[in-house]
């Protein structure tokens, strides 16, 4: 699993990454897992809205009901997960149709989660308009 296994031996910083790799989901939930980490999916074939981002990250990282949907409330959701100590991975497949959609949502989801990747790390797999992200395969 090249990039992401650097991920997890800690030889490659966490962060939010371009993933073109096409393993299965559960064998990348397997890797991530048998390393210690967390593992949330966001399936993003159906989000294109900011409503439908926060409604699908919620899910993915179980956030509870009180999750606020803005992007204030996911800082103050991936600062919990920090605190847990536990790091996670977020598979998030086909993020173009948000990128596309609304590439303001996108590029501040990205920047929030970026700003907590000592503690969660963002593979966003698919593709998608080129917006600078750096790539690991």
């Amino acid at each position: 699993m090249s990039g992401l296994a650097g991920v997890l031996a800690d030889h490659i910083p966490p962060g939010v990454y371009r993933w073109h790799a096409a393993y299965g989901v559960g064998d990348v939930q397997h890797a991530v897992e048998h390393a210690g980490w967390r593992f949330a999916y966001l399936d993003g074939h159906a989000v294109e809205t900011a409503a439908e981002f926060h409604g699908a990250v919620a899910e993915a990282l179980a956030l509870p009901d009180s999750y606020g949907r803005t992007m204030d409330a996911l800082d103050e959701s991936l600062s919990g997960i920090a605190d847990d100590g536990k790091r996670t991975v977020l598979l998030w497949d086909a993020w173009a149709p948000l990128a596309r959609a609304e590439q303001r949502t996108f590029t501040s989801a990205v920047e929030t989660m970026r700003s907590w990747s000592s503690a969660v790390c963002v593979l966003v797999r698919g593709e998608g308009p080129d917006l600078g992200l750096p790539s690991i395969d």
